[in-house]
């Protein structure tokens, strides 16, 4: 279950050409200097600093890992809980782009998560306390807590005993 809002289109042909439409081009310009920036900070401390300039809510203790991007257009969209570890080379997003629409959702990603390398998580999902994603997955529905899933969707692999 993913929890978007489906906007109609903003002008003629694809949504995407008319993304300056949707948020402002200077945001956009602002937001990525500074998640850019972030990608090839190695002080996690700054690189939590960084995001939270775009509006990002980022816990305490969140370590994101070199080249993670998150969502250039609505980082505001994105909350990562403290404790919490992504992995290299992840992506957040908080919008979509599509031929005959855009939409927007909040990433709700909990305490103490562990999302592996190369993930990219879709916009509008909820990643539960203590919930482990494995490397390579395509998170496009919530995970529970404590929950231990995996794959492209993903699917649960084990539950975590609490």
């Amino acid at each position: 279950m993913r929890r978007v809002i489906s906007h109609k289109p903003l002008g003629k042909g694809n949504s995407l050409l008319h993304w300056h439409r949707a948020v402002n081009p200077l945001r956009v310009f602002w937001n990525y200097i500074w998640i850019y920036g972030a990608r090839c900070m190695t002080s996690l401390t700054i690189k939590r600093v960084m995001y939270r300039m775009t509006g990002a809510k980022i816990g305490n203790g969140v370590s994101v890992g070199l080249d993670a991007v998150l969502d250039i257009f609505f980082p505001g969209l994105i909350s990562i809980g403290d404790n919490t570890i992504i992995g290299f080379n992840t992506v957040i997003l908080g919008h979509e782009f599509m031929t005959k629409e855009w939409r927007t959702g909040k990433v709700e990603i909990g305490k103490n998560v562990t999302i592996g390398a190369n993930c990219t998580i879709l916009p509008g999902v909820r990643i539960g306390d203590g919930a482990t994603v494995s490397a390579m997955s395509l998170v496009n529905g919530d995970v529970p807590a404590g929950a231990f899933v995996g794959g492209i969707p993903i699917r649960e692999l084990k539950r975590k005993a609490r």
